[in-house]
């Protein structure tokens, strides 16, 4: 990006800008919560609307000067509606766990029971897990998966849910590799009387592009963030039916937050429109088949993949037969030029900070135009940085760190 400004103020941080730029074009990038938006996408992250303030919607502020942040505002509100399919969108939450928190705000009490899928088994944070606001001020009760297949039982949860009754109902997660069965959840919910929410953080985008069953007439809420898969800005929304709008409304501000941030809605409206293209459809299809590829190269491998595999962008590898953590082994892959996380694994042993799992996906290097066929490279690539890794063997990372930085100029990062 040109900073020439920025370069002549602070020289410093410039630096530092510039050097992030580079380490985004020279590194295989395969966290499944990261991806790269377009030049258009970050101009509008950028501009003048950061220096305005807008508490309250459109129509209906607590500041002078809003005429042109409402028509902003309700067209980033109409393209998420239209996309979607829904009758009510709020753009305005800060991320996903803001959005999370004013779903709980305008549906539950404290005490409230809740359920979610439990976070060693791939849910997030704030679906009830203990560490977080949503473990401390209603009682959660989790669900997990099967040990034998690692996929969810719904089994389970409606006996869970039959017993338990709660308040509000998450399906979705961070670390859930397999289509959600948004039907099978919301005949629950409505068995036991719940608010059944979708957190589509992770595949709003291949919802949005067709490649993912979409919540939309299962779930009365759907919360999301809208980098990831939808190729947005860090921002979040939640989308829901017209009888929920005032409370859903009313929990976002004044419930949680003040003003809004003008420039992230003013670049998701960017990214919305660009996700009503055909052009994104064939992307948010091309993740899901790049990311059953690289799957399966990886089990040609010798890799255990939790659930055996892959319905979306994201992978979970279970590194226990290769006798490494995923700590140590994302370390050595960030040193051989590959970007990846630590997670844990359903049932995991070893402690969060040192877990036994890796969790990649396919967003970031399928916007770069990569395809099934480089996928098998990539999948002997992360299997040599692994093994160099167990030897120690500096050389060797740093050997394939330059090939991977060759290979990448086939690919040019969007935006940058």
């Amino acid at each position: 990006m040109t900073r020439h400004n920025v370069r002549q103020t602070d020289p410093e941080l410039a630096a530092l800008l510039d050097l992030e730029d580079q380490r985004q074009r020279d590194k295989i990038r395969l966290i499944p919560s990261e991806n790269y938006t377009s030049a258009a996408v970050l101009q509008a992250s950028a501009s003048a609307l950061s220096n305005k303030y807008s508490e309250g919607y459109p129509g209906k502020r607590y500041y002078e000067g809003q005429q042109y942040i409402d028509q902003i505002e309700q067209l980033c509100i109409n393209r998420a509606k239209n996309l979607f399919g829904v009758e009510h969108a709020n753009v305005q939450p800060y991320s996903g766990s803001p959005a999370n928190l004013a779903v709980y705000l305008a549906f539950c009490k404290p005490g409230d029971v809740i359920m979610g899928l439990g976070l060693p088994a791939g849910g997030h944070l704030t679906h009830g897990w203990s560490v977080s606001i949503s473990g401390k001020f209603f009682q959660s009760v989790p669900y997990g998966v099967r040990r034998d297949t690692g996929r969810i039982d719904l089994n389970e949860v409606e006996e869970l849910a039959t017993k338990h009754k709660p308040k509000l109902l998450w399906c979705g997660g961070t670390a859930v590799s397999r289509t959600i069965d948004f039907p099978g959840f919301a005949q629950i919910a409505k068995k036991v009387g719940a608010v059944l929410v979708a957190d589509i953080a992770h595949i709003s985008g291949l919802v949005a592009g067709g490649a993912h069953p979409s919540p939309v007439g299962h779930a009365e809420v759907v919360s999301s963030t809208t980098h990831k898969t939808l190729r947005g800005p860090r921002g979040g929304m939640i989308l829901c039916n017209a009888n929920h709008a005032s409370a859903i409304d009313k929990a976002v501000f004044p419930g949680l937050q003040g003003g809004p941030h003008n420039a992230q809605i003013a670049a998701l409206a960017v990214a919305l429109k660009e996700a009503q293209t055909e052009d994104f459809k064939r992307y948010a299809h091309q993740i899901v088949r790049n990311a059953k590829a690289l799957a399966t190269a990886l089990l040609e491998r010798g890799y255990d993949l939790v659930s055996g595999g892959t319905d979306n962008h994201l992978i979970l590898i279970d590194l226990t037969s290769k006798d490494i953590s995923g700590k140590r082994a994302a370390q050595g892959l960030d040193r051989a030029g590959i970007e990846t996380n630590y997670n844990s694994i359903p049932f995991d042993p070893r402690k969060p900070f040192d877990p036994s799992g890796l969790r990649i996906g396919t967003p970031a290097i399928t916007s770069r135009g990569m395809g099934e066929p480089e996928m098998a490279q990539v999948a002997a690539w992360i299997d040599r940085a692994i093994e160099a890794e167990k030897r120690s063997d500096a050389q060797a990372q740093s050997t394939i760190a330059a090939e991977v930085r060759e290979y990448l100029l086939r690919f040019p990062a969007p935006g940058l």
